[in-house]
């Protein structure tokens, strides 16, 4: 197939080109820092890069917890709507769309959803906000596609996830927020790519979402504290209640907002880090064909043999 990868520099996306490329498909990456330098909120160029590819594997997307609407309105919302334009006007047959499980997050526990879970009525982050509304761009589009989930994605060549919670316990400003018997599900990096390549080929999976993890709820601070022996560091937290890490979040996102900058956490940070997020990837196994080749463990493993050498 002839693919198009957006956000292909990426974590995600990098992993995901170097598969395909493995598989003998041929390859055009869209990304600012690619070869094929692009931005999504240009209409003209996603264009032009959709011309004469089969299917195109947007992945690309701003992703933080905090920073200005209008930037992830631009770059979330209208940088997809802009590639489902081009997706129609080049005759792109399928389009995989890589979302997040957060479009359903409300900041309480959930436990095992599956894809039929509602949206959020509320939205801790502007991020999962615009995620939700692509989804529903994506939805209405006409264009052939498979909207994936992943969840906690991790692995090496990851700079966000694991290696921020380092960071912070190495500063010694990692504390345990809540009682610490949240339980999450990751998603090895890997594994999310053989999602999408089974979702670029399933005739079953056009116009349907699925949620995508490891499969394994591992319980969120027992697993952080395995990482920080690994790592020569003090697995012993400070412990800060849910109400209180709450409460303190709220007055720095308030901060920021007046003054500029950004909060030192907010309240979806402590709601990511306190409540318990497990889903059901039953319908992924069945359609798919989703099997996840490296568990949490064995990943785990992987990354932190980068971490150590960081």
């Amino acid at each position: 197939m002839r693919v198009l990868v957006t956000g292909g520099t990426g974590f995600l996306g990098a992993h995901l080109v170097r598969a395909l490329s493995g598989a003998g498909h041929e390859l055009r990456v869209f990304a600012r820092t690619a070869p094929l330098g692009g931005d999504l909120r240009a209409p003209a160029e996603v264009l032009a890069a959709c011309a004469g590819v089969d299917a195109v594997v947007h992945a690309g997307a701003l992703s933080a917890a905090w920073g200005s609407a209008r930037d992830f309105h631009a770059v979330n919302v209208t940088g997809t709507e802009n590639v489902l334009a081009a997706c129609r006007a080049q005759g792109v047959r399928r389009l995989v769309h890589i979302s997040s499980p957060s479009v359903v997050f409300d900041g309480r526990d959930q436990h095992a959803l599956t894809e039929q879970a509602p949206y959020a009525q509320r939205f801790l982050s502007v991020y999962s906000l615009t995620k939700k509304l692509a989804e529903e761009r994506v939805r209405s589009s006409g264009v052939p596609f498979v909207i994936l989930r992943p969840k906690a994605l991790f692995g090496p060549g990851d700079r966000t996830l694991l290696p921020r919670l380092v960071e912070l316990a190495r500063a010694r400003r990692l504390v345990q927020i809540g009682d610490g018997k949240n339980q999450v599900d990751l998603t090895y990096v890997e594994n999310a790519v053989d999602a999408i390549l089974a979702a670029l080929a399933s005739e079953r999976a056009l116009g349907r979402t699925y949620h995508v993890t490891n499969g394994e709820h591992v319980p969120l601070w027992e697993t952080i504290r395995g990482i920080l022996r690994a790592l020569g560091l003090d697995p012993e937290l400070r412990k800060v209640s849910l109400g209180a890490a709450w409460t303190l979040a709220r007055a720095l996102e308030w901060r920021a907002r007046a003054f500029g900058g950004e909060p030192r956490f907010s309240r979806y940070t402590v709601a990511i880090l306190a409540r318990t997020q497990t889903y059901d990837i039953r319908a992924a196994r069945e359609d798919l064909g989703y099997r996840p080749r490296v568990t949490v463990a064995q990943g785990l493993e992987r990354t932190l043999a980068e971490l150590q050498h960081a």
